[in-house]
């Protein structure tokens, strides 16, 4: 309870105010913001502040307290802001912790104590969505009967209405009959036997019309991707193209999103960074580029940024701690070993050390591994004649570097390889690759950096090899299935894509995946576009990802509230 005095009238006499609900150092810092328009918020006071500024009506501060809270939600506490946005009415906290809760299901369903305590309805209301985040309707399934055992006998009796929700239509076909239809939840219960039966249905209609799968069904209608893979840009027959396909991974299929206001470009790179995506340099048959554009993928809208020092066809491309990276490619007379990295805040590029090899048509990506440290962690203690030792642990610490591999120095495709520290500003080295690659696809895959096809000077191939940093080592990776150069790579979903390029013969339009768990490639559906030469990124957490995804027929998700304008202080 906190007390609030008040002199009247320049006189002695002071009225007394009484306020329930708040404590003394929460009203102390009120005051503060009062008079300085500031005040310290942390996570242990950010939920009481912001109770007290919607009771005062302080609205500067309930914006900044709001801001605060969705900065740091987590799966452990996502659930209680979301109530709390919802208590309040601060409607884009509450649809920022929302849309968290949808697309960390998995890890809160698991291990988040708020989980066990939601509602049946806000349970449904989550389960039900398209955007929720996750790689198998089991873990739906999953989560509801953890929620139920929860208090079994207060909840028992929710199974045969939270059941239809599940899309068991997308389940594998041994998981639904051994862990769906012999649960102990649904067996036996005379009110799940028809949806169980519903279930069965969809199932067998799903895998039985997989080439023209059904998404009208509730039962059998995938879930809306929390991240797509853009393939962007590429040759395609003769020309340069301007197409873009976005694969939405849960629906298995690829969507075209091609905006006609982009020109056609080649042999570019592309790369996503803080909501934008940026193409950079390439080709477009006529003109070698050192432009550099960006794309808005909520606005669809692109813009040209500041070009880098140096026109660069087959480039490569990385970002790192905030900065894009662009290394070697040609510029219309040389292979360059030149490399230069672009700050968007300041919108400007600069120089940095030059590589050891000049390398058009290589490939880069960025690990954040480590390394081996033996000066941070110390134990010590006296040797046998008792004199004291420090002994280095042999300890990790995380480390950042630039990988690039491979390319063409205008006389012979590349087997060498070399990182960039940026805290050093110096190009290393590496472990040699045991094949020459030029128009190879490079790409972090775990904690290491994976290799794959590319031309070592006679044929494309199909050949992969992974680089453990820690020990500077390759090891042989299983080979794709189509040989290829001049493809796209990226990770998707906890998988290694790599799409289109050129067999050796011609352009293609074939896409597969590597699956490290399963240490295998799969086949995936092919693009609608032949091309090579083209560049992919993977672009998460998109608030208009109807548009990059395949058709639900279930309507579109609503958009995000509009930012309002934090108020002026004299409003406050």
């Amino acid at each position: 309870m906190c007390y609030l005095y008040s002199t009247l009238f320049n006189s002695l006499d002071q009225q007394r105010y009484q306020i329930t609900g708040l404590s003394a150092d929460i009203m102390r810092l009120i005051i503060q913001y009062m008079y300085t328009c500031s005040v310290p918020i942390s996570e242990d006071n950010a939920q009481n502040l912001l109770h007290a500024a919607k009771l005062f009506c302080i609205e500067g501060l309930a914006h900044v307290c709001c801001e605060f809270l969705e900065v740091h939600l987590s799966s452990e506490n996502c659930i209680g802001i979301w109530r709390i946005g919802e208590l309040y009415s601060c409607s884009n906290l509450r649809y920022h912790a929302y849309r968290f809760i949808l697309h960390h299901f998995g890890e809160i369903a698991q291990n988040s104590d708020e989980f066990l305590e939601l509602s049946y309805t806000e349970l449904c209301d989550i389960i039900e969505e398209d955007e929720l985040n996750i790689r198998q309707e089991d873990e739906v399934f999953e989560s509801i009967v953890h929620w139920i055992t929860h208090i079994p006998d207060g909840r028992q009796h929710y199974i045969s209405f939270l059941l239809p929700k599940v899309r068991m239509g997308l389940m594998n076909a041994d998981y639904f009959m051994d862990n769906v239809k012999n649960n102990v939840l649904v067996k036996g219960r005379n009110e799940c036997n028809s949806i169980i039966l519903e279930g069965m249905r969809a199932l067998f209609d799903f895998n039985m019309n997989r080439s023209n799968p059904n998404f009208s069904n509730p039962l059998s209608r995938p879930r809306l991707p929390f991240a797509v893979l853009l393939a962007i840009g590429g040759w395609s027959g003769s020309v340069p193209t301007n197409a873009i396909e976005s694969y939405d991974v849960r629906a298995g299929c690829w969507v075209n999103v091609t905006l006609e206001e982009e020109s056609p470009r080649a042999y570019h790179g592309a790369v996503y960074l803080k909501g934008f995506i940026y193409c950079l340099g390439g080709y477009n048959s006529m003109e070698y580029f050192s432009s550099v554009r960006k794309f808005n993928p909520v606005a669809l809208t692109w813009h040209e940024v500041a070009p880098m020092h140096f026109r660069r066809c087959y480039v490569s491309v990385a970002v790192l701690d905030g900065y894009i990276y662009a290394m070697g490619g040609l510029d219309g007379h040389v292979r360059l070993n030149s490399a230069e990295r672009y700050e968007p805040e300041t919108n400007q590029w600069s120089l940095i050390a030059h590589m050891h090899e000049q390398r058009s048509d290589a490939s880069a990506t960025t690990l954040h591994g480590k390394e081996q440290c033996g000066v941070e962690g110390l134990a010590q203690g006296p040797n046998s004649n008792g004199v004291l030792v420090v002994v280095g642990l042999g300890l990790e610490r995380p480390t950042s570097r630039v990988y690039i591999c491979g390319g063409f120095n205008g006389q012979d495709c590349l087997f060498t390889a070399e990182f960039y520290s940026p805290k050093t500003n110096q190009w290393t080295e590496i472990t040699p690759m045991s094949s020459r690659r030029s128009g190879l696809g490079v790409i972090a895959y775990g904690e290491e950096v994976y290799v794959v096809g590319g031309f070592d000077g006679v044929s494309r191939l199909r050949s992969a090899a992974a680089y453990d940093p820690l020990n500077n080592t390759w090891r042989v990776v299983p080979e794709m299935i189509t040989a290829r150069s001049n493809f796209g790579i990226e990770v998707l979903d906890d998988r290694l894509y790599v799409v289109g390029g050129f067999n050796g013969t011609t352009t293609t339009d074939y896409a597969e995946c590597y699956d490290v768990k399963k240490d295998e490639w799969s086949v995936v559906h092919c693009m609608s576009f032949f091309r090579s030469a083209l560049s992919c990124c993977v672009v998460p957490n998109l608030p208009n990802i109807t548009r990059y995804s395949a058709h639900r027929g279930s309507g579109a998700r609503p958009e995000p509230p509009v930012l309002q304008e934090d108020p002026s202080p004299s409003h406050r």
